[in-house]
């Protein structure tokens, strides 16, 4: 059995996503972000940061969700959702998957200041500005690379995808993407997929983000 470890609205939703799209039979244990149960020792034992996902699977206990995909991927090839070391765009492809977490710990500070920090004097306003840019620097680099195309990888529908995406996910709750017409259409054709919609339908209750948008701070 595959027990994925799981917060509603967190980076875990990519597991599930890519589990959904493999097919896979797996079981949700749901967590909460607010109430100190990461902090527990038997969470810790499984993801000593304290963060989702962690993934029971095969006999083992992985965290990280990029080296979860690419687990995934690699050994259950099958599945068709990554290229395969010596194949063309295996570069490309773990360029992408990591890039997602350069996006992800975007994401995590502007989350840190927008909504954890409920002290408004805790908050760092240049940091809420700051990482907008980034986040917005980050969506332009994808804008770029979907542009005429429907995927990022001219093979197809990849793992990288569904990394990649929870950028935008998320991170059209602090950057208005509007800005990006082909990131847009992007996202849209993957929430469009079964796969999406299923791992959408088990995510659960919102606990993180309660707002549509979190605007940055007028200087």
């Amino acid at each position: 059995m595959i027990r994925l470890h799981h917060v509603a609205q967190s980076r875990s939703f990519r597991t599930m996503w890519l589990l959904e799209e493999m097919g896979s039979d797996y079981e949700i244990r749901a967590w909460s972000f607010f109430d100190g149960s990461m902090r527990s020792p038997e969470f810790l034992a499984m993801s000593p940061a304290g963060r989702v996902p962690a993934l029971e699977i095969d006999g083992r206990r992985l965290f990280e969700s990029g080296a979860i995909a690419q687990y995934l991927c690699e050994t259950r090839p099958q599945a068709g959702l990554a290229p395969m070391p010596g194949e063309a765009e295996r570069a490309q492809f773990l360029e992408w998957l990591h890039f997602a977490e350069t996006i992800g710990n975007l994401l995590a500070n502007l989350t840190q200041h927008h909504i954890v920090l409920r002290d408004p004097a805790m908050r760092s306003e240049t940091v809420m500005r700051l990482e907008a840019r980034r986040l917005e620097k980050c969506l332009g680099a994808i804008e770029a690379a979907v542009a005429g195309r429907e995927y990022l990888l001219s093979r197809g529908f990849s793992a990288a995808d569904i990394a990649v995406a929870y950028g935008m996910i998320i991170g059209q709750r602090f950057v208005r993407l509007e800005k990006f017409p082909a990131v847009m259409a992007y996202f849209g054709r993957l929430r469009a997929r079964d796969a999406y919609r299923a791992a959408e339908a088990k995510d659960g209750e919102a606990q993180i983000y309660k707002q549509d948008f979190y605007p940055p701070p007028q200087t």
